[in-house]
C-alpha cells in the first residue's frame, strides 16, 4: 500500500460527499454503542479525519493516524474536538502507543498487504477486553465488478485492495485472538461489513 496514491487524491477525497449517508450514520450509531467516556481510542487509517471528529465526543481521547501526510494535513486543518489529535504514522508505529481500549479501522483492512500481521499487532496493543471495531468493503462475491475495478486500478484511479468475503475476514479476526460480538452491513449491497471484536486472550 502506497502513501503516494493517497497523498495525490487527498483533496478530492476530502471533498467527496458520503455515498450513502443513512448507512454511514447507522454504522456510526453502532460504533458509538460500544464506546464510552472513559475509553482511550486509536483510529488506524483515519484519512481526512471526518469519522474521528464525529466519534471524539463519545470517548476520553481519540488519536487518528494515517500514513499519508496529505490526509493528516487536511484532518488537522479541520480538527475541532479538544480530545482529538492526529499524527502521520504507519500502523506499526501508531500501535506502539498502547494499550488502547479500542482500535478503529474503517475502510482499511482490505487495503493491507499483511492482514494477519496487522490484526496480531492490534491484538497486542489492546488492553484486556479491548475492542477492534472495523468496517470493510467486502467485494469477494461481486465477481462481475472485478474487471472494471482492475481497469481503474491500472489507470491509477483506485488503490490496490483485497477482494474479501465477510466470512474470510471474520475468520482472520477470530484467528488473531478475538471474539466477534457484533456484525452488520452498512451499506448492505456492497457489503460494508461492520465487525466489533473483543480481545479474549
Amino acid at each position: 500500500m502506497s502513501a503516494a496514491f493517497w497523498d495525490r487524491v487527498a483533496e478530492r477525497y476530502a471533498a467527496r460527499p458520503v455515498g450513502d449517508e443513512a448507512a454511514y450514520e447507522a454504522a456510526l450509531a453502532r460504533v458509538r454503542h460500544w464506546l464510552g467516556p472513559e475509553m482511550r481510542v486509536l483510529e488506524l487509517g483515519c484519512g481526512t479525519g471526518m469519522t474521528a471528529e464525529k466519534l471524539a465526543g463519545s470517548v476520553l481521547s481519540l488519536e487518528g493516524t494515517d500514513f499519508s501526510p496529505e490526509m493528516i494535513r487536511i484532518a488537522e486543518a479541520r480538527r475541532t474536538a479538544g480530545n482529538l489529535r492526529f499524527s502521520c504514522a504507519p500502523a506499526e508505529t501508531a500501535l506502539a502507543g498502547g494499550p488502547y481500549d479500542a482500535v478503529l479501522a474503517f475502510n482499511l483492512l482490505h487495503l493491507l498487504d499483511d492482514l494477519p500481521g496487522c490484526l496480531s499487532r492490534v491484538h497486542g496493543a489492546l488492553a484486556d477486553g479491548g475492542l477492534l471495531i472495523s468496517k470493510t468493503p467486502c467485494l469477494g462475491a461481486k465477481w462481475y465488478l472485478w474487471p472494471v475495478i482492475r481497469l481503474l486500478q491500472g489507470l491509477g484511479k483506485l488503490p490496490r485492495f483485497r477482494f474479501l468475503r465477510p466470512g474470510a475476514l471474520e475468520a482472520a479476526i477470530l484467528a488473531s485472538g478475538f471474539e466477534i460480538v457484533e456484525t452488520g452491513d452498512y451499506p448492505r449491497k456492497l457489503p460494508g461489513r461492520l465487525i466489533v471484536a473483543r480481545k479474549t486472550r
